[in-house]
């Protein structure tokens, strides 16, 4: 199958809306029909409540509403989507959301705040990886159906267990896993009190602006205009072609069968830009590539250390020789387009202020350290350019490649010296990555609470205290100066070396514009697409 889709071209028929093999050249995709050549052999299913992957995600975000959505140019604020607007009691535990009169979903059932509530319990029973997410509220199998409820047709509450920022509810609630559902629909496919979720794998019970009309694993996923939507889209149909490799992605996109493509190599991305065939749009993600630097190990634990190293890393060399147009350098662990981000880049190679710090910590000579990582790209690669960036310092590093799952099970472990890996966001606020890198309420092997923190041994009560202050903060101002607070003490004085965010770059044809990329996969939305 491979090679035929670089021995053969590709031609998307209108009334099929489905790539077919032909031998005819085709000036251009069909009018009303955009291809997008990427990726899709992360789809196992079509749920919501199931779906925890990146471009599946994507899916969800243009077939499914949530009852809000954070506005990408301002995430302080949001835009009401199923929801028409919302109240916060006075105690700042009950959130009561009144819906949009007149929304259907595709089968043209009205969407009804009975829809609602048992969408988001469904999520949580089912205890997929997407009710991990809304456990942030504090909702269990125990308590949702106490803490969600249907006040009329048009009104539902949901109650947190504690009081926490206004704007970190919603954002919980505007992510993938608050997807609202057609009810009706999806329990008059239920087999074995499976909530539907046999049926949902491979069809659609959404209200967004697009609707399924097929999937077929590792080769295409079609999606047609919901016209029924409030504010139609501008394209007919969607066209998610799998096309694993970058060179045929190329080829579809310069022979007009195509009309964007999401992953193409650097080379071809530049050649091709450079030659006026594609034009090319940069979206930052919220996946960050760091270092973590375990505490366990008594060197790595000295503070003059731990700033050695930031120092020691040549991160404009790796960006620009290793990933050149996948990563950006980025430093603080708040993602761009968060609320609270900070926008600086204190560290750079600096070799002699490195040696002066290891001298500080009492090692002069430097020390021996191991390194382990995923064995693929970009981490081998990153990985190898940082051994000869510490050896500058006298770090020798012994670097240990892995499979993805044992390198994050040794450093889920606390058993590594140093891991390089990546953090995404569950959902976009600020606190996602916080409570990461800023929070450890228990140092103890036997702690429940083992994110990122943990993994390294970084006891920080004080810290600790700020990030639960933060999440509680009920002014966006003010809570986004917190966050600065919080990043500017890690990159002063931490375990983490964090060095990069990642960067989607969307390729299309003249004349075409692509997606609009958000930070996380399930804001990405198709209502810029044009040709």
């Amino acid at each position: 199958m491979k090679q035929l889709l670089l021995l053969s071209k590709l031609v998307v028929s209108a009334a099929l809306a489905a790539v077919v093999p032909a031998s005819a050249v085709q000036a251009a995709t069909p009018p009303g029909i955009f291809v997008i050549a990427t990726q899709i052999g992360e789809f196992t299913t079509l749920d919501p409540s199931e779906i925890y992957e990146l471009v599946p995600s994507e899916y969800v975000a243009n077939t499914y509403e949530r009852l809000v959505q954070i506005d990408l140019h301002d995430p302080s604020k949001f835009d009401g989507k199923i929801a028409q607007s919302w109240s916060v009691s006075p105690d700042g535990l009950s959130y009561t959301f009144k819906l949009r009169p007149g929304l259907t979903f595709h089968s043209g059932n009205p969407v009804t705040a009975d829809d609602a509530v048992w969408s988001l319990q469904r999520t949580v029973l089912l205890g997929k990886g997407p009710a991990g997410v809304l456990a942030d509220l504090g909702l269990t199998k125990d308590n949702v159906a106490e803490r969600i409820k249907k006040i009329d047709d048009r009104t539902l509450t949901l109650q947190t267990d504690r009081k926490y920022a206004p704007s970190f509810v919603l954002n919980v609630l505007s992510a993938g896993p608050g997807s609202i559902l057609d009810r009706k629909l999806v329990l008059s496919h239920e087999q074995n009190a499976d909530f539907g979720s046999a049926w949902l794998r491979t069809n659609d019970a959404g209200s967004g602006p697009y609707k399924l009309v097929k999937w077929t694993p590792n080769e295409s996923l079609v999606l047609q205009r919901f016209d029924a939507y409030r504010s139609p889209y501008p394209m007919k149909r969607i066209v998610l072609r799998h096309v694993p490799e970058a060179s045929a992605q190329r080829l579809l996109l310069e022979n007009g069968d195509a009309d964007a493509a999401r992953n193409l190599s650097p080379d071809s991305l530049a050649s091709l830009a450079k030659a006026g065939k594609i034009k090319v749009a940069s979206w930052p993600a919220s996946a960050l590539l760091y270092l973590s630097l375990n505490a366990k190990n008594p060197n790595l634990a000295k503070p003059e250390v731990q700033q050695a190293m930031k120092w020691l890393v040549d991160y404009d060399g790796i960006q620009r020789n290793i990933v050149s147009t996948t990563y950006k350098v980025h430093q603080s662990f708040v993602p761009d387009g968060f609320l609270g981000q900070l926008d600086v880049n204190p560290y750079r190679l600096n070799v002699a202020k490195a040696k002066a710090l290891l001298a500080k910590a009492g090692l002069p000579n430097g020390f021996d350290v191991t390194m382990d990582m995923p064995n693929d790209y970009p981490f081998i690669e990153i990985a190898q350019a940082l051994q000869a960036n510490f050896a500058q310092g006298g770090i020798k590093v012994k670097l240990i490649p892995g499979d993805a799952k044992q390198a994050i099970g040794k450093y889920r472990a606390r058993q590594h010296d140093i891991f390089i890996g990546e953090w995404s966001s569950d959902y976009m606020d600020p606190n996602s990555n916080a409570r990461g890198f800023a929070w450890n309420p228990d140092n103890s092997d036997q702690s429940k609470y083992k994110m990122l923190a943990w993994r390294n041994s970084w006891n920080i009560p004080q810290l600790t205290d700020e990030t639960e202050a933060a999440l509680v903060e009920p002014v966006p101002a003010q809570r986004a100066k917190r966050y600065q607070a919080l990043q500017q003490q890690v990159l002063d004085q931490s375990p983490f070396i964090i060095m990069f965010e990642k960067v989607v770059q969307v390729a299309t044809r003249p004349g075409v514009v692509g997606p609009e990329v958000g930070p996380i996969n399930d804001l990405t939305s198709y209502r810029t697409l044009k040709k």
